[in-house]
């Protein structure tokens, strides 16, 4: 019987590597269509150059912003007021999220308010960061935290109120209260929405840095944009454009992705 076995897990593995193979030839093949169909607009003429740069004019400006150390120290120091904003609204958004969606009061009252704050666009808090904490990164840091903050609060929220009654009745009986109970069950089971929440969180976290690294000129990626702006330099703004959009498949590929599958996996969803 072992014979038949080690030729079943050969086979698993020889079927396995097609698809990896496959799905990796899929996604070089549109990105290379891609470009194509790009430098083939370049080509036409539809407009001017200095207003849609063609993908080697962006690859050039790529290439001589990673020569010069620009674009590297620019999204170091980008990404160092990403993850601290980010970090503060993941810590805040689980407290919040949790007393919402346990308790009926609060989530008629400030469950009301984080859904109306979450409607405003993250450029409305701008002004009261320059106000409360003037032209530093403070602000900025705001910023990012209270454009993030309610995406994730709302998923914790969803997967907590989600959270099977069962669960919680067992717990109980075994002597689970607090701290314990919100940590041990209540979160373990919402980690579904929880993970939706963060990586919306994420999203709107990066769109609000953008928004508030606009504010003065610093080194980062948003002034590397208004620069480009400035100096209507389109290709410094595209390449910016594409290694913002390489950070977030990076960070989703390598971050939320395992994490999704680990829980996919121990909720059964994904074998």
């Amino acid at each position: 019987m072992a014979q038949p076995a080690a030729n079943l897990a050969r086979t698993r593995t020889t079927v396995s590597q097609p698809q990896w193979y496959n799905k990796t030839l899929r996604q070089v093949g549109f990105f290379v269509a891609l470009i194509l169909i790009w430098q083939g607009l370049i080509a036409i003429g539809l407009w001017p150059s200095y207003l849609f740069p063609g993908p080697l004019d962006v690859w050039s400006r790529i290439m001589s912003g990673l020569r010069d150390g620009s674009f590297e120290m620019a999204t170091l120091v980008s990404l160092r007021r990403l993850i601290i904003g980010y970090v503060i609204s993941v810590i805040l958004g689980l407290i919040l999220g949790v007393l919402i969606g346990r308790n009926r009061y609060a989530s008629e009252t400030l469950g009301a308010l984080v859904l109306g704050f979450q409607a405003l666009p993250s450029a409305c808090w701008i002004p009261l960061g320059l106000l409360w904490f003037g032209l530093n990164e403070r602000a900025m840091i705001f910023v990012v935290v209270m454009g993030a903050l309610f995406s994730i609060t709302l998923g914790v929220e969803a997967g907590v109120k989600n959270t099977p009654p069962l669960y919680i009745r067992a717990a109980r009986n075994m002597g689970s209260e607090g701290f314990a109970l919100a940590s041990q069950v209540i979160i373990p089971a919402a980690l579904p929405s929880i993970l939706t929440g963060l990586k919306q969180g994420w999203t709107f976290a990066w769109r609000s840095l953008m928004a508030a690294e606009l504010l003065y000129v610093t080194i980062s990626l948003g002034s590397l944009l208004e620069n480009g702006e400035n100096l209507a330099d389109t290709a410094q703004i595209f390449a910016v454009m594409i290694i913002i959009i390489v950070l977030g498949v990076a960070i989703d590929r390598l971050i939320f992705a395992p994490l999704e599958r680990a829980v996919r996996t121990r909720w059964g969803l994904q074998g």
